[in-house]
């Protein structure tokens, strides 16, 4: 099932157009029968300068301030991803912003029409009110603006990407000490296979799954359904979305299909890979030859390893989702532990092997998240702490500058921990 259409692009600057126009043509006429006598003590000759400087002023405000801002998010797609400023460029303030300007300067014009109409001398009272409320508006939404093109600073960026994950974490996956949907199983395959679903259009991004849904269906069809797609991968035609097993009867593929939310590029919702995708590319990109800022790699090793210690300290065998007769339904493919602890240091540990700085944070991160997490993650960092080492073994080749590289130190060159440096090679 597609996504719906995001309102954010177009809807909601156009809605305050209709209703500007809409007002400017229906409200000076209720005025004048309703608050007969009312009008303003300001000219007429001022009134229409008033209204025309802020219908002018308006249109030129919105072409300036919003080629800035898309300027802005230009320079910050080369700079960061452009997987993540595609997010701060769907700020529903922003399209916000963009639809009061817009209703500002229809309604000053539509309101200048009805100056002295029918050389009555009149301005009208209320309506010049609206004009001045507008503009008011408009000002407040170019201050709220200016804070959100604010957002592309690094440290910002990456706290909204930080975000992002923390919350999909809190939502996904249970606390370690709360009961889990369990492991893996492979006992279905015993079951007959009696329905596969296929991708029957264009490549696509699945965004979410409706569990309950998929639960529901394969319970009152008395089968097991298995995804073989995750959330966060993209689908091309013929590729297999399900297959189910042991049900009386073929499931309606419509209705399997609209379970899962598909969309042109991934989402948050329920992809908690993610935002350590966007962090590790903002990581990566500022490590480039090109940019070569290690310590913006730092700061997005910050943010990951809270999203590794949260993560870490849950339940992340979550893949099998049962009935409430307590009958095995579906099985969903999670990423496990090791999965994540090659996605947030790979790519990083490989662009940034001679930088000092990096080095010896990522040391720092692993012996942290070694010391903070249960037992049963410890397998999988002692595998990385021993791959950082030969990485420093093999990337720099002064004996020095190994110890240096070695040292674990929470900002990369800062309070390093003398008693951790442990050369080998």
């Amino acid at each position: 099932m597609k996504s719906p259409l995001r309102f954010t692009t177009w809807v909601i600057p156009l809605c305050y157009a209709v209703v500007a126009i809409v007002a400017g043509m229906v409200f000076p006429r209720l005025e004048a029968p309703m608050f007969h006598g009312l009008s303003s003590t300001v000219t007429v000759s001022a009134a229409m300068a008033i209204y025309s400087s802020v219908a002018s002023g308006m249109l030129a405000l919105t072409a300036v301030v919003f080629s800035l801002a898309f300027v802005m998010v230009q320079f910050s797609a080369t700079a960061y991803s452009p997987r993540l400023v595609l997010w701060v460029s769907r700020d529903p303030f922003m399209w916000h912003a963009v639809g009061v300007f817009t209703a500002t300067f229809l309604y000053a014009i539509a309101a200048l029409a009805w100056v002295d109409r029918s050389s009555s001398g009149r301005v009208p009272l209320v309506s010049s009110w609206v004009v001045i409320g507008l503009l008011l508006a408009s000002v407040a939404m170019f201050v709220g603006l200016i804070q959100r093109i604010g957002l592309l600073q690094i440290n910002r960026m990456l706290n909204f990407t930080g975000d992002q994950g923390r919350a999909v974490i809190e939502t996904v996956y249970p606390q370690l000490d709360l009961p889990a949907t369990g492991t893996r199983s492979e006992e279905f395959h015993t079951l007959s296979l009696t329905q596969t679903v296929l991708h029957h259009s264009g490549p696509e991004v699945i965004q979410k799954l409706d569990i309950v849904a998929l639960v529901d269906l394969a319970r009152v069809n008395g089968g097991v359904i298995e995804l073989l797609a995750a959330v966060g991968d993209t689908v091309v035609i013929f590729t297999p979305l399900l297959c189910v097993y042991g049900a009386r009867q073929p499931i309606d593929e419509a209705a399997l299909t609209n379970t899962i939310e598909m969309g042109e590029e991934r989402t948050f919702e329920q992809d908690p890979k993610y935002a350590i995708r966007l962090l590790v590319d903002i990581a990566i990109k500022a490590l480039s030859p090109a940019i070569n800022d290690p310590t913006t790699a730092v700061q997005a090793l910050n943010q990951i390893e809270d999203l590794l210690l949260r993560l870490g300290s849950r339940e992340l065998e979550i893949g099998n989702f049962r009935d409430r007769d307590g009958q095995m339904r579906l099985i969903v493919p999670y990423p496990a532990w090791e999965d994540f602890l090659l996605l947030a240091f790979d790519e990083i540990a490989s662009y940034g092997a001679q930088s000092v700085q990096v080095m010896r944070r990522m040391k720092a991160l692993v012996n942290d998240l070694t010391s903070r997490l249960p037992d049963n993650r410890h397998a999988a960092l002692h595998y990385w702490e021993k791959r950082l080492q030969s990485t420093i073994a093999r990337s720099f080749e002064d004996m020095e500058e190994k110890q240096e590289a070695s040292v674990e130190d929470r900002q990369g060159l800062g309070v390093p921990r003398r008693n951790s440096a442990r050369v080998q090679g």
